[in-house]
């Protein structure tokens, strides 16, 4: 009796505590406050579980130069100002994101990712992170052109490289 008196305590007490931490203020939310025990592990269990079950495994767009220079004008548009553009440093708006968002056009980037998980991160948004969904914003051959762009990022054309790296941010 007193074993099954423990654990009904036990259950009441821990979302009782959580409760409180989360209504007096003593969780951090602020961008620059670290993140909280297992936060990142388990938001990428559950953002990777989800892209596993929904992403496209096929793209209906190709990876010709016309797609990935429409591509590349979309994310200069639409992504390069929390992602960033090709020889440019962080912006302002990065700095100042948390989790910070990946500057894909810098190294490695999403070219070792599927690009139907990048179609899905770009149509869907990830809560919690800054990043919006586009889907609504944008039209699904444009959400396809963006993510052939970073998925081919280390092989593109000369000409679509050299739009990269001579176009301005969008403002």
């Amino acid at each position: 009796m007193k074993f099954l008196l423990g654990i009904v305590v036990g259950l009441l007490l821990l979302p009782a505590f959580a409760f409180l931490c989360l209504r007096l203020g003593y969780v951090p939310v602020a961008t620059s406050a670290p993140p909280l025990p297992f936060e990142k592990t388990l938001a990428g269990i559950a953002l990777n579980a989800r892209i596993a079950k929904e992403a496209p495994a096929q793209s209906p767009v190709d990876a010709s130069e016309p797609n990935l220079m429409a591509g590349a004008k979309n994310y200069r548009d639409y992504c390069s100002v929390c992602h960033g553009m090709s020889g440019e440093s962080e912006s302002a708006a990065a700095k100042g994101m948390y989790p910070p968002p990946p500057q894909l056009l810098h190294g490695k980037g999403v070219t070792d990712d599927p690009v139907g998980e990048t179609y899905w991160k770009a149509a869907n948004g990830i809560r919690l992170t800054g990043m919006p969904a586009f889907r609504g914003s944008l039209t699904d051959e444009q959400l396809w052109q963006v993510s052939q762009l970073l998925a081919n990022a280390n092989k593109l054309p000369a000409t679509v490289v050299a739009f990269i790296a001579s176009s301005p941010t969008a403002k």
